[in-house]
């Protein structure tokens, strides 16, 4: 019998793996670490077990210096920012601050707090106009977000986003950077950190409450694609720093796309914290509560 060259067999193997009901390649892993490879494992199976069976679309980006751990899902992906975007108009209002040497004025000092720490949208419609595209693009250049489109006229939660973009803005707040000077990021990121509590939900879920966790979320029910729900946000304390985003599409109610972004946090929040006994909980999302949180012009 002739023999069968070795790539030849390589190939009819390769087929019969392929054809055998319910074996499929693996998954190349989400998480990488140069020098905690189990954990980086161990995240990945989390976050992959949290999204199992969901309708949700997501993208996801955590980012973990200490640990040495980064993780990417679909990162590169453009969603519907909804009202994450407001960290972005503050970050441009604050530099545009910092280049004129002076500080925010009474006025929009109000805006910034209601804008941030309750979602206010006349407020964030406000500071949108007072900054300009121009002034935005501006900061968004400077931020390296070149993967953010921002939405047309007063549009600003039709602003495309991706978790790459979104995790490069919270590294700005987080370390020191010839954007925003501490004094800018350190106010954000308290403002951040004072979010009412009926709006803490998302990726504080499984973060020990020993940490201080600066969160915004965005909710916003769309055709097509459903309700986007995304939650980005930046954990620091007792000698730790890292980030976490998530940003979905696909969800048929608020609450089932913030169940989604709260599975994964959990997963990733509980593996980079092991031991920590006081948790922050999953929230329950009242349906009076389950209402956009802007009117798109």
């Amino acid at each position: 019998m002739k023999a069968v060259a070795p790539l030849a067999v390589i190939a009819l193997a390769t087929a019969l793996v392929v054809a055998l009901p319910g074996r499929a390649k693996a998954a190349p892993e989400l998480c990488s670490s140069s020098s905690h490879a189990a954990l980086a494992a161990r995240i990945s199976r989390g976050i992959e077990a949290a999204r199992h069976g969901r309708e949700s679309f997501v993208a996801v980006e955590v980012d973990d210096p200490g640990a040495g751990i980064v993780c990417r899902l679909d990162s590169g992906t453009h969603f519907d920012s909804a009202s994450v975007v407001k960290v972005t108009i503050l970050g441009t209002l604050l530099r545009d601050a910092q280049a004129a040497h002076r500080s925010l004025t009474s006025r929009e000092r109000a805006l910034a707090w209601a804008m941030i720490t309750r979602s206010d949208n006349d407020a964030a419609s406000a500071l949108w106009d007072e900054d300009g595209h121009v002034r935005l693009q501006r900061f968004l250049n400077a931020a390296g977000m070149t993967e953010t489109v921002l939405g047309p006229d007063g549009a600003w939660g039709l602003t495309r986003i991706t978790a790459t973009d979104e995790t490069k803005l919270l590294w700005l707040l987080l370390d020191p950077n010839r954007v925003l000077d501490t004094s800018s990021r350190h106010y954000e990121l308290a403002l951040m950190a004072d979010v009412i509590p009926s709006q803490r939900w998302g990726v504080p879920a499984g973060a020990p409450r020993s940490l201080v966790v600066h969160v915004k979320n965005g909710w916003l029910p769309l055709s097509p694609f459903g309700w986007r729900i995304n939650s980005i946000g930046g954990f620091t304390g007792h000698g730790q720093k890292y980030s976490i985003v998530v940003l979905t599409e696909d969800n048929p109610t608020m609450a089932y796309g913030v169940s989604t972004v709260e599975r994964i946090a959990e997963a990733v929040n509980r593996d980079l914290n092991p031991g920590a006994v006081a948790r922050v909980p999953a929230a329950v999302i009242p349906v009076a509560q389950q209402v956009p949180d802007e009117t798109l012009p």
